[in-house]
């Protein structure tokens, strides 16, 4: 039996960081009709649980560390939001799950940048791929930040070695 409020619970997580991540570093609204499409609230004007659902998400990111937030707007969504250190450093890390290999003839930078988890999250959103989705947010929520060796963009930088110090200032 498939458990389709972690499979929402998925997409929401995907979406609402990738809306995070598009504006870093400023806060912004978050609202979890962005999210998850209008929603209808009933005749005594309560919200679906679905629309609930997803701003639990919201809250529950919050409260594990990877967004801050200011406070709620109503039960529309999170104002001020921003993505936290932590979440930024996940997103950005090359990710060692690979969905799609980057094409080897593409510049360096551009591996480097399709090699990220926030590029497979792109990717998966994009594709509308609800196991790829699921496995991207799995693999983000199991992660902790780690930091990041400094080998990892010797294919990106190719400093030129100064003849004295003074050429450094």
């Amino acid at each position: 039996m498939s458990h389709l409020h972690i499979d929402d619970f998925s997409h929401d997580v995907a979406r609402i960081l990738m809306q995070a991540y598009m504006r870093f570093p400023s806060p912004g609204a978050l609202y979890v009709e962005d999210v998850i499409g209008p929603t209808e609230v009933d005749d005594v004007g309560l919200h679906s649980s679905r629309h609930m659902a997803c701003l639990g998400a919201m809250i529950w990111l919050a409260d594990e560390g990877f967004i801050r937030y200011e406070a709620t707007i109503f039960h529309e969504g999170l104002e001020q939001a921003v993505l936290t250190n932590k979440a930024f450093v996940l997103l950005t890390a090359l990710s060692e799950l690979r969905v799609d290999s980057p094409d080897p003839q593409l510049p360096a930078t551009v591996q480097h940048e399709k090699a990220t988890l926030a590029e497979q999250f792109i990717q998966a959103i994009r594709a509308q791929d609800s196991v790829r989705t699921t496995a991207v947010v799995r693999y983000l929520l199991s992660r902790q930040p780690q930091p990041v060796p400094a080998d990892e963009f010797d294919d990106l930088i190719t400093p030129a070695s100064p003849a004295s110090d003074k050429e450094w200032l």
